[in-house]
């Protein structure tokens, strides 16, 4: 299962915290492996201290058992989220100016499938089978069944 960092329903997170009892520690390569944002971190951070558990960033070498540790914490988490919206907003900035030059940016082009209306006829005559369409069309199964999906909505 693939999760991505900006969701916040982390099944693996949710176990960790589940299993973690009074007196362990969670040691983590680096904060942005561990939260979201600074307040996704702190907010973590409280959940650990309720059951009094410590919290270890390798990365940045921060120990919340410390008062140093909790005060770094919080700042390493600022920093962090504040370069993550710095490299957002440039993207974006990016893109639209892109966007003004014709040719330029456009997306990723859309991948020419030959002869796809004959293969999907045969497969809705039953004389081939989704994988069979797949390889004749030489696509990847997701842009088979995103095609397919598109063509029954036109």
């Amino acid at each position: 299962m693939k999760v991505s960092r900006k969701n916040t329903e982390r099944p693996e997170l949710n176990k960790l915290l589940e299993f973690a009892r009074t007196g362990d520690t969670i040691i983590v390569e680096s904060i942005s492996r561990f939260a979201r944002n600074t307040k996704d971190l702190l907010q973590l951070i409280d959940q650990l201290k309720e059951k009094d558990i410590a919290f270890i960033s390798k990365k940045e070498n921060i120990d919340t058992n410390t008062p140093s540790g909790k005060f770094m914490l919080t700042v390493f988490a600022a920093v962090a989220e504040l370069e993550r919206e710095y490299i957002l907003q440039r993207q974006k900035e990016g893109i639209a100016i892109a966007k003004k030059i014709p040719g330029k940016y456009t997306g990723r082009k859309r991948i020419e499938c030959i002869n796809f209306d004959l293969i999907i006829q045969q497969l809705q005559a039953k004389k081939i089978t989704p994988t069979m369409a797949i390889k004749k069309l030489h696509i990847s199964k997701s842009t088979f069944y995103r095609r397919l999906k598109d063509y029954k909505t036109i």
